[in-house]
């Protein structure tokens, strides 16, 4: 799969001629349809059309999964929080949730009206990329996740997103990332000035319906 080539993914609308776009990136070995349910619990109101991309991840092997094929945003090559990412292929997904948000633009969403969300991987690519995006975005939702790379988070960030409003949620018992990793990136962000919305749930590596009527409140606000 080349650069260019689009992600293919899900795609619903709540209305029609949508003024806004979410792209909401999934799990490690989970696919766009995993997250798509959750659109009617959003709770967004019909004065707000918007248009919800659920792209699917390339397959590839993952090394802490014995060398499993399986659908990933980057290669994870240790259970460790700084070892945990392949920053080549955080780099590569990049580039195609790029491909995406250019696509909403080519079809007349204003990059301001543009979030990027995901869950875990997905999460973290959302803040890796909502980040360094050239164009102001108009949010990021970052569920059961961390802060790629935070050493060159000040850096490589976009002057348009200096001030992007971001959302954090996560479990008090998650074992896979774990509640201090999500909290260290959050101060991270916080420490180069970016304000979070941070929300903290009696849940594992999952979703409850009352963070996901956050995030609708927090879609509702930035949009």
């Amino acid at each position: 799969m080349t650069t260019t080539e689009l992600l293919p993914a899900i795609e619903i609308e709540t209305g029609a001629n949508p003024t806004a776009s979410v792209i909401w990136l999934h799990g490690l070995g989970d696919d766009g349809h995993g997250w798509s349910a959750v659109v009617p619990q959003l709770g967004l109101p019909k004065s707000l059309p918007t248009r919800f991309l659920f792209p699917h991840a390339p397959v590839m092997p993952v090394t802490i999964n014995n060398g499993i094929a399986m659908r990933a945003w980057y290669d994870i090559k240790a259970a460790n929080l700084t070892e945990r990412a392949d920053v080549a292929g955080v780099r590569q997904s990049q580039t195609q949730v790029e491909a995406l948000i250019a696509q909403e633009r080519a079809r007349g969403i204003a990059s301001r009206r543009i979030v990027l969300a995901g869950f875990s991987q997905g999460g973290a690519i959302a803040l890796y990329t909502g980040v360094r995006h050239a164009e102001r975005l108009a949010g990021v939702v970052a569920l059961s996740t961390y802060l790629i790379d935070p050493p060159n988070l000040v850096a490589q960030a976009s002057p348009a997103n200096r001030d992007l409003p971001i959302f954090m949620a996560h479990g008090t018992h998650d074992p896979v990332i774990h509640l201090t990793w999500a909290d260290t990136s959050r101060r991270a962000l916080e420490a180069a000035a970016w304000t979070v919305d941070w929300h903290v749930y009696p849940m594992e590596h999952s979703a409850t319906l009352e963070e996901i009527e956050a995030v609708g409140k927090f879609l509702r606000r930035v949009l």
